[in-house]
């Protein structure tokens, strides 16, 4: 697969994001050159304007037009928490608040009720809140304050991606946007993911 990278822009960060990730409460990770945005060579039949998550590889494409995607580094969910199947995006939200599920509240708490949005927010800059029909499913691809993590399989579930990525992804994307996340083990497959 050829890949070519995709230089970072801050063109599209609002006056707001620039404030906030200007000092991030957290350490400036170094993401490995492989989960850097690139735009690849994609082999697949989703259609353009389809996110697919290579949960395996620890990618997620933005299909584009002509055989090409643009393919960015994530961190998924452990195993055993990791939503996998067909969604859409559902709602779309810039800095969004954080409201721990009593799940997570029992897992990793205490934590409060509602942690507002901002750069020590978990969910980081942007996040799209996947939906299957009308039902929210919980699971979100957003940003994160722990951009480590980038390339691992160490999230409660959902799909995290640097501040600077989820950005670009947001902007791209619309409401309605289908989702396809392969199971692990599931990279090679092409069932019914089918978008």
């Amino acid at each position: 697969m050829q890949a070519t990278l995709a230089p970072s822009s801050q063109a599209s960060f609002t006056p707001r994001d620039r404030q906030l990730l200007a000092h991030p409460p957290y350490a400036r990770a170094s993401i490995s050159e492989t989960y850097r945005r690139h735009i690849v060579d994609y082999q697949r039949n989703e259609r353009p304007g389809t996110i697919l998550v290579d949960t395996d590889a620890r990618f997620l494409y933005f299909v584009l037009p002509g055989g090409k995607a643009i393919r960015y580094g994530v961190a998924v969910g452990e195993e055993a928490m990791a939503f996998s199947g067909v969604a859409t995006v559902g709602r779309m939200s810039e800095w969004p608040d954080w409201i721990p599920t009593p799940e997570i509240q029992a897992r990793l708490g205490p934590y409060p009720s509602r942690v507002p949005g901002g750069a020590a927010n978990p969910l980081g800059a942007r996040a799209l809140y996947l939906y299957q029909g009308n039902k929210d499913t919980l699971f979100r691809i957003h940003g994160t304050n722990q951009p480590e993590y980038i390339g691992q399989a160490i999230s409660s579930g959902c799909i995290r991606m640097t501040n600077e990525d989820v950005i670009d992804l947001f902007d791209r994307v619309r409401v309605g946007t289908p989702v396809v996340v392969l199971p692990p083990g599931g990279s090679g497959w092409t069932g019914p993911f089918r978008s």
